[in-house]
């Protein structure tokens, strides 16, 4: 494989090849293939997709999330996108910062597992050592409360001169640590949030009991089958927001050492990928072709023919047939009277 090969093979699976997404349909099957996708590109850039360019056919010239506003292919592409996690084919996952991170519904659980809280109903307790503010903690009582609501009317009902930034950061703690999500935009109201346990409680369930390593593991390798290949460091890098570099090495040595990894070279560069499946055995050519002469057949029990074989009927065993003897006729008589 060449760079042009890679490149081809990633536009064809991102959706960048001149053929965008147009439907609801292709935004699900676009967003499954690929596992998961930001909304925009990001700078330094990530090696990931974006569904903006998914909806554009292209990767030039594509808006990032702070001139989203001024790009009318963005408004047209968030009303899809929209539609997509309101119909629970995709979920948020706000792990790069302010643009948004989808992820395809058969893989959030994964997501979960990695980052989410292990004891979703559990209350959010405040202090030292909490990872969440005050602030935060009344925030996900009135979204628990309330949910779906809208940022305009949680400061109605938490009261006080509090600031749309503050709720901002409120929100973002809880979303990072997935006890909330986004759930619906309108553009009247804004965007409607609710608890990720109420809204997707399977996925939930079944990111909680399940390990780090093996979260980490399944989606290690659905990256490297998104991106079809990429440097241990380009994959380090990508999984570096949310967990740390070395559990990130631990995941790909295990593959390696599976074999459901290899390196491969890609001009200079050492690349991992997922290796092609083992050709299965074929089907052996026929060896007796119909309407073949008697005398080019081969041998009986030299081969099986590959027609389907006849039915044999079992037949009862014969026995040998005994001598038929007279009833009528006299013994032999003994050697006395032979005499």
């Amino acid at each position: 494989m060449i760079e042009q090969e890679l490149q081809e093979q990633r536009d064809a699976k991102w959706r960048t090849n001149g053929q965008p997404i147009r439907t609801q349909d292709d935004a699900r099957e676009f967003i499954e293939s690929v596992g998961f996708c930001l909304m925009y590109p990001l700078r330094p850039p990530v090696l990931v997709p974006t569904f903006i360019g998914a909806w554009a056919g292209a990767n030039d010239n594509l808006p990032t999330w702070q001139h989203a506003f001024a790009d009318p292919r963005a408004k047209d592409a968030m009303e899809v996108m929209v539609r997509t996690l309101r119909q629970k084919f995709a979920f948020e996952a706000p792990l790069f910062g302010d643009t948004d991170f989808l992820v395809s519904a058969s893989v959030f659980p994964y997501f979960y597992g990695l980052v989410g809280d292990r004891n979703p109903r559990a209350p959010i307790k405040t202090g030292n050592r909490s990872e969440y503010s005050p602030l935060a903690a009344h925030v996900f009582q009135v979204i628990q409360k309330d949910g779906p609501i809208t940022k305009n009317r949680m400061r109605e009902l938490l009261g006080g001169d509090l600031s749309e930034a503050a709720i901002d950061r409120a929100l973002a703690e809880l979303a990072l640590k997935l006890r909330i999500t986004r759930v619906d935009y309108r553009a009247e109201q804004g965007a409607y949030w609710d608890v990720l346990l109420r809204w997707c409680p399977d996925e939930v369930r079944e990111g909680m009991n399940m390990s780090i390593a093996e979260a980490l593991t399944a989606l290690v390798s659905k990256y490297i089958e998104c991106v079809v290949a990429a440097e241990q460091l380009e994959v380090e890098e990508f999984f570096s927001t949310f967990i740390g570099r070395g559990r990130v090495r631990e995941a790909i040595n295990a593959l390696l050492a599976a074999r459901e990894f290899q390196f491969t070279h890609i001009g200079t560069r050492s690349v991992l990928h997922i290796p092609p499946p083992k050709p299965t055995m074929a089907t052996p050519r026929p060896l007796v072709r119909p309407g073949q002469p008697i005398a080019r057949r081969p041998r009986r029990g030299t081969a099986l023919r590959a027609s389907a074989p006849r039915q044999l009927v079992k037949m009862p065993p014969q026995s040998s047939p005994k001598p038929e003897t007279d009833s009528t006729a006299a013994p032999n008589p003994p050697d006395s009277e032979k005499e």
